[in-house]
């Protein structure tokens, strides 16, 4: 039997973050060699991982990364606000936000590296770790891009706009796409889903109806409420949260955005899912 050195050992739980025993039982299935170590255990845990894949991973992180060119959001799962919070599974975020600058622009797929990152999150943790979605996309030269992730890593902000957009106006937009209650759903009016203008449409009239309006009236009633739910949901007809006496389309000046994504941890996943 090889001996397995405390040094060895201690290597071993710097490279896979598990505890000393398995790592010492590692080294010693497979005579002392650590690289062989690792694989083993990588191997051995990944098999055992198998059966968590359909635990809730409510809790994550949000990043994002930026070049010249492109720009990538990710979003990575885990099960507990801890394991999110672990320099480790931060780290592992910002780097498949930069590896996802090489892919296609869209909706990006997990490649074989990321992956692999992951497999290591899950290994030293224990937890159903994932990548939840990634996106990418791209710019011509003369556009911007601008971003913001919240202090707790659990709201990103990403925003793509045309030449001429001021970087300082594209930060605090970002900010308040974080901060506005009710989240903007579009650009403008016009990108609002109709399925839920006509939810709102029907909402309206309901009340109009029940409050004993005639038709003309009722009608009129509910074209301004749909002018108002417009302005609440559509990011250019929103009052700016920090001067709500400016809408957001007049911070631009001759600039507009093109499009925007927010992404928020947990979006999606029931925490209590099969619990």
């Amino acid at each position: 039997m090889a001996d397995i050195s405390a040094k060895d050992v201690m290597a071993l739980r710097n490279r896979t973050g598990l505890p000393m025993m398995a790592c010492k039982k590692a080294l010693a299935e497979t005579g002392g060699d650590i690289e062989a170590a690792e694989d083993h255990l990588r191997k051995t845990l990944k098999g055992k991982m198998e059966g968590r894949t359909e635990r809730a991973a409510a809790e994550g992180r949000v990043a994002v990364a930026v070049n010249g060119t492109a720009a990538a959001i990710v979003d990575l799962r885990a099960e507990t606000d801890f394991t999110a919070k672990n320099d480790k599974f931060i780290e592992a975020a910002d780097k498949i936000a930069q590896l996802a600058l090489a892919a296609p622009a869209g909706e990006v797929a997990p490649t074989d590296e990321m992956n692999a990152i992951m497999d290591d999150i899950r290994i030293s943790t224990g937890e159903n770790a994932s990548i939840g979605r990634v996106h990418k996309i791209e710019k011509d030269n003369g556009e911007s891009f601008s971003s913001y992730v919240h202090h707790d890593g659990k709201t990103a902000v990403l925003i793509h706009a045309t030449a001429g957009a001021d970087d300082d106006v594209l930060r605090q937009i970002c900010m308040h796409i974080t901060a506005v209650v009710p989240r903007p759903l579009g650009i403008t009016a016009d990108d609002i889903p109709a399925e839920l203008v006509e939810k709102e449409r029907k909402f309206r009239m309901e009340q109009a109806v029940e409050s004993g309006k005639n038709e003309e009236i009722a009608a009129m009633m509910v074209e301004g409420g749909i002018k108002k739910f417009y302005s609440e949901v559509a990011l250019n007809e929103q009052d700016f949260v920090v001067d709500p006496s400016k809408k957001i389309k007049d911070l631009l000046g001759g600039a507009a955005i093109k499009e925007f994504f927010r992404w928020e941890v947990g979006e999606g996943v029931e925490a209590d899912a099969g619990e």
